[in-house]
């Protein structure tokens, strides 16, 4: 499978992969398989994951108490309407999936996962300084972004994006990721939260 480096495609003609690759992805342990000669941008890959992170994290109780399952996206929306159709009329543990775009960290309350987006790299520091101990998934493609204080990070290695995780992060966060997850990771550093089976 080839991946478009951070563009966009015809994305009426990429619904059908994408579903394809979530169950690629993540039904099969991301094992990477032959799915069209047809090319994929590399946000699209991300919107997939992270339609896909929600089921393989699990969640502190103050995500359990909300009614949705928020997705939110800090900064300018790279996805072009891939990631509203992917989550369109669908549920993780029984709750309708939103997506929202949020302009400031400050708006983050409720949100499961943030996705801070290249447009936000002049003010990470700040935003992992309000965000960096609130209860949800933090995801970015930013360079460093791992080391810096975000949980996940993606990178393309090869053609293929990939991520590494920050443990320690996800702990302070009051999240645990699945050990499925971790197996397919390009790097993990950190802990895992005890009693959660690595």
């Amino acid at each position: 499978m080839s991946v478009r480096m951070r563009g966009t495609g015809d994305q009426s003609s990429t619904m059908r992969m994408l579903m394809r690759l979530s169950c690629v992805l993540f039904g099969c342990f991301l094992i990477v398989l032959p799915l069209s000669a047809q090319t994929l941008s590399e946000y699209d890959v991300e919107a997939a994951y992270l339609y896909n992170f929600g089921k393989f994290v699990r969640w502190p109780a103050s995500t359990h108490k909300q009614p949705t399952f928020d997705i939110c996206i800090l900064g300018r929306d790279p996805f072009d309407g891939t990631l509203d159709r992917i989550v369109a009329n669908d549920t993780i543990f029984g709750k309708p999936i939103h997506k929202r775009v949020l302009s400031r960290p400050t708006e983050a309350d409720g949100c499961a996962i943030v996705y801070i987006a290249d447009s936000e790299a002049k003010n990470l520091r700040g935003i992992l300084d309000v965000l960096g101990d609130k209860e949800c998934l933090l995801v970015s493609g930013l360079p460093h972004f791992a080391q810096n204080g975000g949980t996940i990070q993606f990178v393309v290695d090869g053609d293929r994006v990939r991520f590494m995780v920050n443990l320690d992060v996800a702990a302070r966060c009051h999240l645990a990721v699945s050990s499925e997850l971790l197996k397919v990771a390009l790097s993990v550093t950190g802990k895992q939260r005890k009693g959660v089976r690595q």
